[in-house]
């Protein structure tokens, strides 16, 4: 067993968090600058809203980089798993902060449902000039997520429309910071778009009841973003079995080795954006202790030639005769 890493320096592992949240980070950190000026200036509920969020944003991908750089360390001999689960924490301390995030902005809805505050024409352009920016901005965040997502599940590339329907369909198999830049910047965008329609309208029909209704709209949203993005990483905390494409990739693996008679079981779990790797298979008879050993060394090496699995412990044993991988998909089809 190779021996494992002594240290990794700050900068090795800086570099290998995920880049689509410390973009973002920054790029949320300049709208809420932004849109709180506007807020403050124009009494916008709409604004408040957006600017609460792209706050939330920005700290969100704060804490979901300082997650992926750590869960990039390597296994220790405390820690023999490796840290992949620790992007998962700091993913629910951002639900935890996009929950408060959007409590505030229902209440300030709701305010402004009971008391529509009426708007300066002054603060109109200011106005539309910042919601037009959060869409540019968040836009091209979302883009890159969309990119990054299809990357991550070695998923076909797509572009211009396409890319829409093909990162919602790989979603699941991106990596959690990916999906939390997934699902944030999309109520961002339609957050934007939602407060761009807000400003305009009041501005020009003097309908001010419609910046509480896209208020608490906008808090609904994020509400949705905090449960989703829950969800997903309560289960990847306690340990999710990779998908079915992933285990089907990894049998024919282990079956192309020509004396692989049968996988008698296997069990891939998702930790982070990585897999690990327990099977026991059953080699064809007659082969010598050194021989068999050579094939479980030779899979294994085979398996970790995949960038997406972190180990690979296989068994061996002799063929039973009882062919129990292929009643197993013959199951999962049916």
């Amino acid at each position: 067993m190779a021996e494992l890493p002594k240290s990794e320096s700050f900068m090795s592992l800086v570099k290998k968090g995920n880049t689509s949240s410390a973009v973002a980070m920054a790029g949320n950190a300049i709208l809420a600058l932004c849109k709180g000026g506007a807020f403050i200036f124009s009494g916008s509920g709409a604004m408040f809203a957006s600017a609460m969020h792209s706050l939330a944003d920005a700290i969100n991908q704060g804490f979901v980089f300082v997650g992926s750089v750590l869960s990039e360390k390597q296994p220790t001999r405390r820690f023999p798993t490796g840290f992949g689960r620790v992007i998962n924490i700091f993913c629910m301390i951002a639900v935890i902060v996009v929950t408060i995030m959007a409590y505030e902005t229902i209440h300030e809805g709701i305010h402004l449902l009971r008391h529509p505050a009426g708007h300066s024409g002054d603060g109109l352009w200011i106005n539309i000039g910042v919601l037009v920016l959060n869409i540019l901005i968040d836009g091209a965040i979302l883009i890159k997520a969309m990119k990054e997502i299809l990357k991550e599940a070695r998923a076909p590339k797509a572009a211009g429309f396409g890319l829409v329907p093909a990162a919602i369909k790989n979603v699941g198999r991106a990596a959690p910071p990916t999906r939390l830049v997934f699902y944030e910047d999309v109520v961002a965008v339609l957050g934007a778009t939602l407060a761009l329609v807000s400003v305009v309208v009041i501005a020009l029909t003097n309908f001010a009841l419609l910046d509480g209704i896209v208020t608490t709209i906008i808090g609904c949203l994020m509400i949705a973003v905090a449960f989703r993005v829950g969800y997903d990483n309560m289960i990847g905390l306690i340990g999710v079995a990779a998908p079915q494409d992933i285990e089907d990739k990894v049998s024919q693996i282990i079956l192309a080795d020509s004396h692989v008679a049968d996988i008698q079981m296997m069990r891939i779990v998702q930790e982070g954006r990585y897999y690990h790797v327990e099977g026991l298979i059953e080699l064809t008879k007659g082969l010598t202790l050194a021989d068999a050993d050579d094939i479980k060394f030779r899979i294994q090496e085979k398996l970790m030639l995949d960038p997406d699995i972190a180990d690979a412990a296989i068994s061996i044993i002799e063929d039973d005769g009882v062919s129990s991988w292929d009643k197993k998909s013959s199951d999962i089809q049916k």
